[in-house]
């Protein structure tokens, strides 16, 4: 950028460098970016509220179905998924790779609740054939309704590697190729709060439409087709929004210096292209890549061993696709809500403290608030007489119907409070860390943690999962508390060991990669930049 960080927050104060630190003349390469992220998050979250309802409430399925679907479906999809975009990361450019992977998501969610929701009864298997298989093959039961609800089930893959190839992978390697540090330290926060806007505009919607559909009095299957259609056109207008966008960007903003350089974000000198394996043995050889990857295994972990609970508590209190669905337009308006004010505050950490403190706020919050949902399911655990489970105690009028519900409001709380700080802190700190990574690591190095590690981490809670359903048959999620609690906290202790791992290297490759330019600056400028650079990189940091 033509304009160095310096000098620009030289022309901010005030409430103008809290609310918006963008100059004037970069606002034509950060809006475009910002309605991207708009619309691949309000796409994300209808697509994740979506997704939960259509196969929580499956014939023969339940909360318990999530942690299979994810930990055998999602992971064997993320991995086929990252073989053919290192293929085609060696095929095609930075745009045509962007259009070739996110355009068969969009199509297969525009065609669902038109092509192949009408002829579901045709396509699966009825309740009673479930259920005959669940009572032949105990082991396998929660396995049964993702075979039996097939397309269900391939809805719920797609919608869940939407966020990790459109969201983590495609537009965060766009914006660290054209994004350099100084920037970023601006920008990423803000493109966050001009995103998280997605989220409240897509949970009032979901909770119009659900509560409209529910008014018109239809059958339950009636209301699930009707909802699916509103929703998934909703979703392909905003995938048309973004696609449009990135065209227009990589036409009107790319093309000046101004805005995109090239040759200043070390693009170069090109690379000889690698092939799958020699791609894997160059990750597998970066500690810095491991440590990133360390960090996203980490949340995806603790994050699925909180939500499995908590799901099933949902169904317990909501058990209809609708009144799902109308729970997690809830949730996503409430973490828009959280978020977009989060988003303010995350960006001027990211100005004003070090990359260690921004990265370590994430784990402390979702550590406290995932302790405080587990001893309120601790406690509503407790009133269940022994011998029967909660379900059982609510029918006989043992347990009263405002417990659960109340659970399902905590969960939302933590759940929305949580993911509104991932999304102000953790997701753009993670992706400060790419930036200083040389070309092929920013690529594949990126492609492997977002995609592998992302879904490998949610796997490896859904393994967690998987287990403890196997180990002790008969028991629901919400009884094993006393054994999850324990492995989320050692969960956290290794994210956080982590982060301080992380943290050194961070602080060694940015300084050394500003050696350069600060023997090339003039004494007055280089002290302007080290006054600058303070905060973000303590003497300490740097020393270790």
């Amino acid at each position: 950028m033509s304009t160095s960080t310096t000098q620009t927050e030289q022309e901010f104060s005030g409430w103008r460098k809290v609310l918006w630190p963008i100059h004037a003349h970069e606002i034509k390469k950060f809006l475009p970016m910002g309605i991207m992220m708009f619309c691949i998050l309000f796409i994300y979250t209808v697509l994740r509220d979506t997704k939960d309802a259509v196969l929580v409430n499956a014939p023969g399925s339940g909360a318990e179905c999530l942690a299979f679907a994810k930990g055998i479906g999602v992971t064997l999809s993320a991995v086929l998924f990252m073989v053919l975009y290192t293929k085609a990361a060696n095929i095609f450019k930075r745009e045509g790779l962007f259009y070739v992977t996110a355009l068969p998501f969009l199509i297969f969610f525009g065609l669902f609740p038109y092509f192949i929701y009408p002829y579901v009864d045709s396509m699966h298997m009825s309740l009673e054939t479930i259920q005959s298989y669940q009572a032949t093959f105990p082991n396998a039961k929660w396995i049964v309704p993702l075979v039996g609800n097939w397309t269900y089930t391939l809805f719920y893959i797609l919608s869940e590697l939407w966020g990790s190839a459109v969201l983590s992978l495609l537009f965060w390697q766009f914006a660290n190729a054209i994004t350099p540090v100084k920037e970023a330290r601006r920008f990423y926060g803000m493109f966050g709060f001009v995103g998280n806007f997605g989220l409240l505009l897509s949970g009032p919607m979901i909770i119009y439409v659900t509560n409209y559909i529910h008014s018109m009095g239809l059958g339950r299957s009636e209301s699930t087709g009707l909802m699916l259609k509103y929703l998934m056109a909703f979703v392909i207008l905003a995938g048309i929004v973004l696609l449009s966008t990135f065209y227009w960007m990589n036409r009107r903003v790319l093309v000046d210096k101004r805005y995109y350089d090239p040759e200043a974000m070390g693009e170069k000198k090109k690379k000889a292209k690698l092939s799958l394996t020699e791609s894997f043995k160059y990750i597998m050889r970066s500690p810095y890549i491991g440590l990133i990857a360390l960090l996203v295994l980490s949340y995806g972990i603790s994050i699925n061993l909180f939500e499995g609970i908590w799901k099933g508590q949902i169904k317990i209190a909501y058990p209809t696709e609708v009144e799902y669905n109308r729970v997690m337009g809830g949730l996503s308006t409430v973490t828009g809500g959280f978020a977009v004010i989060l988003m303010l505050v995350g960006s001027n950490l990211l100005r004003r403290f070090s990359w260690k403190t921004c990265a370590i706020i994430t784990p402390a919050v979702l550590l406290t608030g995932v302790l405080i949902f587990f001893g309120v399911i601790y406690y509503n655990n407790n009133l269940v007489p022994e011998g029967m489970n909660i379900v059982s105690a609510l029918k006989g009028g043992m347990v009263q119907k405002e417990l659960i519900v109340f659970a399902v409001f905590v969960g939302l709380a933590v759940n929305a409070f949580g993911k509104a700080v991932k999304y102000s802190l953790f997701d753009p700190t993670k992706e400060m860390a790419y930036i200083p990574l040389d070309q092929e690591l920013k690529v594949k190095g990126k492609a492997a943690v977002d995609v592998i590690g992302g879904r490998g981490g949610k796997s490896l809670g859904s393994y967690t999962q998987m287990g403890l359903l196997t180990v002790f048959s008969g028991s629901a999620l919400y009884q094993l508390v006393p054994i999850i609690a324990p492995i989320v906290l050692g969960i956290v202790v290794i994210w956080l060991i982590s982060v301080l791992g992380l943290s050194k290297r961070f602080v060694a490759l940015t300084t050394a990669q500003a050696e350069p330019e600060k023997k090339e600056a003039t004494p007055e400028e280089a002290a302007a930049k080290a006054a600058e650079e303070k905060p973000a990189s303590s003497a300490a940091e740097i020393s270790s």
